[in-house]
Parts: C-alpha cells; sequence; structure tokens
C-alpha cells in the first residue's frame, strides 16, 4: 500500500504537471497553427498576416478570466519574414501590468523596438528564453526571472521552437506571473514537510521554505523528483 507520503508527493507532481503541461500544451497548439500557416505562404508569410494569425490564438486564451498565461505570441527568426528582420508578434492579457501605469490593463500588442540601431533595441536571440529551445529543440521553462521586456515582474516564460521543413522560424511562447503559479500550487506543496519547485538550473520558482525566495539557486542533495514537464522538478528536503 503507497504511504501517505506518497500520495501527497503524487498529488504535488500531478498538480506541477498539470499547471505547466497545460500551458505547454496550448502553446503545442498555437505552434501547430503557426507551422501550417507558414507551410500555406510557402514559407514566407509576412508581418501583417502573422500578426493577425497570433492574434486570432492567443487572445482568446488571454481573455480567460483568471487565465495563467499574462502574455503570449511568436517571435520570428531574424530574417525569416521577407518584410521584418527582427519581429515580435506577442500580445499582453489583461491581468498584465506592463506599461500601463495607473490605468486599468487590456489585451494589447506588445510594442518592442525593432530597429537595431535604435538605443532601445535588443537583440532577443540572446536571452535564454530563444536560445535553449532553439538549441535543444525542445520546450523549455526560462525564470522566474524580473522580465522588462513584457511584464517588469517576476516571470516564468515557456517557449518551444517552431519550423517551416527542417527551418527554424521562431519560437512560441507564453508569460505566466511566478505570484500566479504559487497560488495555483502551494496549497498542494503545503501537503509537504519542505517541498520546492525548481527549474533546470536548479532556481527557486516555488517553495514551502521561507529561506528559499523566488529565483534563488537552491543548492541541497535533497531528493530530485523530475516532473513530465521538460525542465521543471520537486525537491523534497
Amino acid at each position: 500500500m503507497p504511504t501517505t507520503l506518497d500520495a501527497a508527493v503524487r498529488e504535488c507532481v500531478d498538480a506541477i504537471d498539470r499547471t505547466f503541461g497545460g500551458v505547454f500544451a496550448r502553446i503545442d497548439a498555437w505552434r501547430t497553427l503557426i507551422e501550417a500557416y507558414v507551410d500555406q505562404h510557402d514559407g514566407a508569410p509576412t508581418v501583417d498576416s502573422i500578426d493577425r494569425l497570433v492574434e486570432s490564438i492567443t487572445v482568446p486564451e488571454l481573455s480567460v478570466d483568471g487565465a495563467l498565461v499574462i502574455g503570449a505570441g511568436f517571435v520570428a527568426t531574424p530574417g525569416f519574414l521577407p518584410d521584418a528582420e527582427w519581429h515580435l508578434a506577442w500580445w499582453l492579457g489583461h491581468s498584465n501590468t506592463f506599461g500601463v501605469g495607473s490605468a486599468d490593463p487590456a489585451i494589447r500588442r506588445l510594442l518592442a523596438e525593432e530597429n537595431p540601431e535604435s538605443e532601445s533595441f535588443r537583440d532577443y536571440t540572446t536571452l535564454e528564453w530563444w536560445r535553449v529551445p532553439t538549441t535543444t529543440g525542445a520546450r523549455h521553462v526560462t525564470g522566474p526571472y524580473v522580465d522588462y521586456l513584457c511584464t517588469d515582474d517576476y516571470t516564468l516564460t515557456l517557449t518551444m521552437p517552431a519550423y517551416h521543413g527542417d527551418r527554424l522560424i521562431g519560437v512560441v511562447g507564453a508569460d505566466l506571473y511566478v505570484n500566479d503559479v504559487e497560488r495555483a500550487l502551494l496549497a498542494h506543496l503545503r501537503g509537504l514537510e519542505a517541498a520546492t519547485v525548481v527549474n533546470a538550473s536548479g532556481r527557486v520558482v516555488v517553495s514551502t521554505d521561507p529561506h528559499r525566495p523566488t529565483g534563488s539557486l537552491l543548492r541541497t542533495s535533497g531528493e530530485r523528483i523530475p516532473c513530465a514537464t521538460v525542465g521543471v522538478a520537486l525537491v523534497l528536503g
């Protein structure tokens, strides 16, 4: 017979996989639609057409009350789009307060600088959420980190690469506030005496231990239980 601890651990792992796996399932569905659209346009869609597609598939998710996803979209490989060297087709949800000041946030397009000659331009291909999945070809969880590009708050960015044939055309992804992930998982983690969710680099996502703050590196010999979601694990002790 399984012990109570075994059952509590399984419940935690299941909750982690439901939380992250559900978001990755949405990203994978968006990726499939984007890849199919690019195939239909002989691998050369325009900026406007990509923007319309990404808006149509991500905004319904961002419009759901209480949605975990607070931003989502497609970031193109430099040179992929014939009419833009660099491009982010990214939308922010109404729970994302980035750049709105005291105003009530609404669903809106992220206005990112795409001119490499501008002082505010940032080469996104150097960032982890781009660099790792485009190197490994697999889904990736970046963070927690303070995202100065899209949220200005502790954020997790989930991404996976998209292709046209063998050609990398960009990444598809979603942003989550760490606070929202904590609310989704802490009730399950509290069933264990000491439990911490970490990313692939051992950085703390959420923990029941107040001495393990979000974003810190966990250095422990505690038992690590991999979750089905790539790059996320539950550490006990």
